[in-house]
């Protein structure tokens, strides 16, 4: 399980494979239900987490009572609420697993350990965070940008293995619609192909 982290740094930075074993041991393995939470809200955010298998999301509830998602994360991507790990305070935010999954968790203060001994790790980590702020730029140019049907058509095109993975009402709240609505944009797209 947790090669796949070794891999996936790999493809950042050079690490020695003597040294894998090291990078490891600063992880803690954990496996979580479908809808389990890592986080809740209100909760000091102590960790960051590398999905192994399976799928989480980042939500808050509004004003309303309402379920908001913010994103998600699947196999080899990072999730944490970033502020709050940073600055070691309360998150804003919920981590919930959205089916069956297994991450590697990384500590805060472990996580200073872990760069202290492997420096080329600063570099993994901030060219991970520069892809998800890249990311998370353009999802706010195509909120602004892009019609809902066109946000959900470019959604659907580029990032299809969540159409697939991720209930309705889920991908309905991390694009800003009802379901009810997403379900209208799904069958016009059905009729079209009709």
């Amino acid at each position: 399980m947790a090669d796949v982290l070794i891999q996936h740094i790999r493809k950042f930075v050079a690490i020695d494979e003597q040294d894998a074993p090291t990078i490891l041991s600063f992880f803690q393995s954990i496996t979580l239900p479908k809808k389990e939470n890592l986080l809740r809200e209100g909760e000091l955010c102590k960790s960051n987490y590398f999905v192994v298998k399976g799928c989480l999301r980042l939500f808050f509830i509004n004003e309303k009572g309402i379920e908001q998602t913010t994103q998600f994360a699947i196999e080899n991507w990072w999730l944490t609420d970033y502020m709050a790990f940073q600055n070691q305070q309360s998150s804003g935010f919920f981590v919930q697993a959205v089916e069956k999954t297994e991450v590697l968790a990384l500590h805060f203060h472990v996580e200073e350990q872990l760069l202290k001994q492997f420096p080329q790790l600063e570099r993994y980590f901030r060219l991970i965070y520069q892809k998800a702020y890249a990311a998370s730029q353009m999802r706010m140019k195509y909120i602004y940008d892009f019609s809902r049907e066109e946000l959900y058509h470019h959604f659907a095109e580029h990032f299809p293995e969540f159409i697939q993975r991720i209930p309705q009402y889920l991908l309905a709240s991390f694009l800003g619609f009802t379901p009810e609505y997403l379900s209208e944009i799904r069958k016009k797209s059905v009729l079209k192909l009709v």
